[in-house]
């Protein structure tokens, strides 16, 4: 069955890259198709940590108002121990960052007002449950999908397919664009317990350094502990094999007393672990004729920095810079795909750049040994006000965004 909504683009995946760039796109009065996988978006694992660049992202769009209106967390303090001692203990002073301070919000939440939002105007169309298999092409360009409904097979026809469906991307693998990998030397264990009462009276987050481990906690928007683990790739097996109440001791032995006595005496209440395998993948040309890559399906992120749904916010504001004035000048495919490709030159900069600054923490941070304890040494410095001052600016990238993003349609 062929199903043509008279949409101009086509969306896979409506995760924070795809379910924007559709509010954006049908809000300023195009037609747009927006094809899900999932019937809801409870996943195991959705990112939640925005940092003012992501939280400007959502503002300029129109979309701040959801901040206040799904759980979200917005600590207040964070703090760095190495060795069970505290080394940096940080105020988030409300005049650093005003309104757009970082905090933790809930994605699925957060991904349902966005669809809400967009289902205010004529043009939006969403499909839940939609799996993509192929591409639908006509004269050597793409022109849809077809997908797997509960209705059964369809057929979904555009001008534009625009896969931002993550770094398993069914769009990416349908029209094969090639893939460049870089070795990640981590893994991260993902968990949540019940909140401990310090946390309970400051929002804050912690992280904690180890031999060869990192442990970052902090409030999540559900009012719980999240527990990111960080360790070296290939490891989990062995540590999960001794049992959970082996590898929580083994993260019990890196951290501060306090989180410690918590971890141990909540071990039987920790929830959802699983391993989140980690990768830092780009690919070669986000482009091809009557396609477009945004997101985790152009370039998947590791965990370091907390940057995956806030370049995949910035590119989604670039796309519709882009897209929306090709498609208002009554353009086709060469005009679209001409527009795809200033998209991708505008965007590769700032994520080339972070991938290049995600790549270092993990290989100081995690060395194991006398080399990386003197390493991480040197986090005494921080102590100083000259050394904070210099790894806050070489924070800024994290925080900011490396290139200047704005909306301008």
């Amino acid at each position: 069955m062929t199903e043509d909504h008279g949409a101009r683009v086509i969306i896979v995946g409506a995760g924070p890259a795809g379910a924007t760039l559709a509010f954006l796109l049908a809000s300023r009065g195009l037609r747009v198709t927006l094809l899900e996988r999932q019937s809801d978006f409870a996943r195991e694992f959705r990112g939640e940590a925005l940092t003012p660049s992501g939280v400007i992202a959502l503002r300029e769009m129109g979309l701040g108002g959801i901040l206040e209106s799904v759980p979200t967390a917005r600590p207040v303090l964070f703090e760095g121990y190495n060795r069970r001692e505290r080394f940096l203990r940080l105020e988030l002073e409300e005049e650093i960052f005003g309104e757009n301070s970082p905090r933790f919000v809930s994605q699925p939440h957060m991904l349902e007002a966005i669809i809400a939002e967009s289902a205010r105007h004529p043009g939006f169309r969403f499909e839940r449950g939609a799996t993509v298999g192929a591409l639908l092409h006509r004269d050597g360009r793409a022109c849809g999908v077809q997908a797997r409904t509960e209705a059964g097979a369809v057929e979904f026809e555009a001008d534009l397919v625009i896969g931002a469906d993550g770094r398993s991307s069914r769009v990416r693998r349908a029209a094969q664009f090639e893939v460049d990998v870089d070795r990640v030397a981590m893994d991260v264990v993902w968990c949540k317990l019940p909140l401990p009462r310090t946390f309970e009276a400051v929002p804050q987050a912690h992280f904690y350094l180890g031999n060869a481990h990192l442990l970052i906690c902090y409030r999540a928007p559900d009012d719980k502990l999240q527990l990111a683990w960080v360790i070296l790739k290939g490891t989990w097996g062995e540590l999960r094999s001794r049992g959970v109440e082996s590898w929580v001791e083994e993260m019990a032995n890196h951290v501060s007393g306090d989180l410690a006595s918590h971890l141990r005496e909540n071990c039987d209440r920790i929830s959802q672990p699983f391993l989140l395998s980690t990768a830092a993948e780009r690919v070669r040309s986000w482009c091809k004729p009557g396609v477009l890559l945004i997101g985790d399906a152009a370039h998947t992120h590791s965990p370091v920095g907390a940057q995956g749904i806030n370049i995949a916010l910035r590119d989604s504001i670039v796309a519709a810079n882009h897209l929306v004035r090709a498609m208002r000048a009554g353009g086709g495919g060469a005009e679209l795909d001409a527009a795809a490709r200033r998209i991708e030159l505008e965007r590769v900069p700032e994520v080339r750049a972070i991938q290049r600054m995600q790549a270092q923490p993990p290989k100081l941070v995690l060395r194991a040994g006398w080399r990386g304890e003197r390493v991480r040494g040197l986090t005494k410095l921080l102590r100083f006000p000259l050394v904070r001052a210099i790894a806050a600016r070489a924070a800024r990238p994290f925080a900011f965004g490396v290139t200047q993003v704005e909306l301008r349609v």
